[in-house]
């Protein structure tokens, strides 16, 4: 009896003749798509947040080694590739072995051992402008959960605790800074450990219980640029975000002196609900009684651009949502929510807080 013939090869040649179409499928897709995305690549290398925007000099001399190594990488891709195509297509003929290890010992040792130790001493080489000592004001920054507390006009050493020493000016969440001077910023964490970075200005530099790091700013440019906590310490970690603002010496000192003033409003219906509710068991408020030290000082709170470490625009509503529940707009905010309290109170509030310029 003859055997029957197998049916495999059908089913094959389908295969063989769709795979023409699918290929042609994926071209079609990849050219209605790079046009779209090109810009949008494009868009984040620019922005108050990005390091190829740079606004300092060490974002500068960051952005010129990354350049430096993105080009000396394409020489090696370029390399190897062009190796692999002479190897395979243009001259398939088997090589000797003195070609193979002659192969290996430069391009997989002298070569990289000259590429890398000409980036490190490129490296090197930039350290001792970058680490030049500060000529402009000196601010402690401490990365609490989930916010920075900041104070400037310090003197002498702050403690560790907070890194935060006795006569600061203390704000929250906003660093302002003069462009073209070298502001050294004392870094701490009464916490866990934090890293406060700005990729428009400088590298990041971690916050850490127990001890004071040093970040030296040199901002080049005017602007207002976003910072971030860039280690992850808890669940509102993505959350914890700044502004630093860089204004003119003139203006900086102008802010300063605004932010060393009582606040601007000390009596009222507000003020008086702030008080018997408890909140300044937990903020302060210069120039009312409100003396707490846990959370931070919302003494000018209205002149900032940003509640909640840089989530909400600072407007009434933004605060008075924020004090109804603040783990709703910032989970793992360690506020105590308000809710409970009328509505009348919690409006009163934020109606008070927000008038505090």
């Amino acid at each position: 009896m003859p055997e029957s013939r197998p049916t495999t090869g059908r089913p094959q040649r389908t295969a063989k003749l769709a795979a023409p179409s699918r290929i042609a499928t994926m071209r079609g897709w990849a050219r209605s798509v790079s046009p779209g995305f090109l810009p949008v690549l494009a868009a984040g290398c620019a922005g108050p947040q990005s390091a190829f925007d740079g606004a300092g000099t060490e974002a500068a001399s960051v952005e010129t080694l990354f350049w430096i190594m993105l080009a000396g990488a394409v020489v090696i891709w370029l390399l190897v590739i062009g190796l692999s195509v002479y190897a395979t297509r243009a001259n398939p003929a088997a090589h000797s072995e003195a070609t193979g290890i002659r192969l290996i010992i430069w391009g997989g040792a002298v070569v990289p051992t000259i590429v890398l130790a000409a980036l490190l001493v490129w490296g090197l080489a930039m350290m001792p402008d970058l680490r030049r000592e500060a000529d402009g004001p000196k601010i402690a920054v401490s990365g609490e959960r989930f916010w920075w507390r900041i104070a400037y006009g310090i003197e002498g050493e702050p403690g560790v605790a907070k890194s935060l020493p006795a006569g600061g000016v203390e704000s929250a969440n906003e660093l302002w800074l003069p462009v073209g001077r070298r502001s050294e910023i004392l870094l701490g964490s009464p916490d866990v450990i934090h890293s406060f970075w700005v990729p428009a200005i400088a590298g990041k530099t971690d916050a850490i219980p127990g001890r004071v790091n040093r970040l030296v700013l040199e901002p080049t440019r005017e602007g207002v640029y976003n910072g971030v906590c860039a280690e992850f310490c808890g669940d509102a970690h993505a959350q914890m975000g700044f502004r630093v603002v860089v204004v003119s010496e003139a203006d900086y000192a102008r802010y300063v002196e605004i932010q060393a003033r009582p606040a601007a409003v000390t009596e009222g219906e507000g003020a008086a609900r702030f008080l018997e509710r408890g909140c300044g068991a937990c903020h302060t408020v210069r120039g009312t009684p409100a003396d707490g030290a846990v959370g931070p000082d919302l003494t000018h709170i209205a002149s900032r651009r940003t509640i909640g470490a840089g989530l909400l625009e600072t407007t009434p509503a933004n605060i008075a949502a924020f004090i109804r529940s603040p783990t709703h707009v910032k989970p793992g905010a360690e506020m105590p929510a308000f809710a409970m309290l009328p509505e009348a109170e919690i409006t009163a509030i934020a109606d008070w807080l927000g008038a505090l310029r």
